[in-house]
């Protein structure tokens, strides 16, 4: 596969942006003129990054681009930051990640790359906060996107939540949930929101898509919140099935695991 990186103006970030795309290469004894001049438009993966990552994390720490060669899919892998995939308007200018990627990176990538806008030829995953986005994003946006893998991530149950201690909490990713609050007008506001991916999914049980929830056995920080959803997918009749890998945790050595064993349901070539 080829790699490229393409820097551009957000005005939904409201700063320069920089993407990593990964894209079907020059076969040996092909011709290029033909290769390139086919018009063929290819399946895509959006492909999230965690907290603290960037867009290179995939390519520098997994194999993505020996799997997507082998499934001859084009990968686009944007930076959000720690956003969360979520719109930060009071954040300096104003960081709108939720907007930026639905409105701005899709037409972007579908109107300048050889690939499909088709639903049923995008797909979107994504790790740990990457997960949570690809959540969000399939949850409100389900026309968009015709399958989905979650990484080491879960839904949660907002309405569970306490404000007060999560407001009274030290640890920073509690944090990052009040402040998400706040960027929508407030406790009420935010579990009512497009936040609450639990809720959503259960109303829109209908249009979703495809969803595979993948975590590591040695994943404590994730594997009891999955093992409550998945009794409730079950029980509710989602269009979502589970993996877990066993001896691995919340880590590279996992998502380079998974997302390997995703990519061939990701790109269409199989359901399981």
């Amino acid at each position: 596969m080829a790699l490229t990186t393409l820097s551009f103006m957000s005005s939904f970030l409201r700063s320069n942006q920089t993407i990593s795309v990964i894209l079907p290469d020059l076969p040996l004894g092909t011709d290029a003129r033909e290769f390139y001049s086919s018009g063929k438009r290819y399946r895509v993966l959006w492909l999230l990054h965690g907290t603290f990552g960037d867009h290179t994390d995939w390519v520098r720490r997994t194999n993505i681009e020996t799997y997507a060669t082998e499934t001859q899919t084009v990968v686009v892998m944007p930076s959000a930051l720690n956003s969360n995939y979520s719109n930060w308007p009071d954040f300096s200018l104003g960081y709108d990640a939720n907007r930026y990627l639905v409105d701005e990176l899709l037409p972007l990538v579908h109107g300048w790359f050889p690939v499909s806008a088709a639903r049923e030829d995008n797909a979107i995953a994504g790790l740990s906060m990457g997960g949570r986005g690809t959540m969000k994003f399939v949850a409100n946006n389900p026309e968009l996107f015709g399958r989905a893998a979650v990484f080491s991530a879960a839904p949660r149950e907002l309405d569970a939540l306490d404000e007060h201690e999560v407001r009274a909490s030290t640890d920073p990713f509690v944090q990052r949930l009040a402040g998400m609050a706040d960027n929508v007008g407030g406790w009420q506001a935010f579990i009512d929101g497009d936040e609450n991916v639990w809720r959503i999914f259960d109303e829109r049980r209908d249009e979703l898509p495809p969803i595979l929830f993948s975590t590591g056995g040695a994943d404590e920080l994730i594997r009891a919140d999955l093992a409550r959803y998945r009794e409730h997918a079950a029980a509710t009749g989602l269009p979502m099935r589970f993996e877990e890998i066993p001896g691995l945790g919340h880590e590279w050595r996992f998502w380079d695991e998974a997302i390997r064993r995703a990519m061939p349901f990701l790109s269409g070539q199989t359901d399981d």
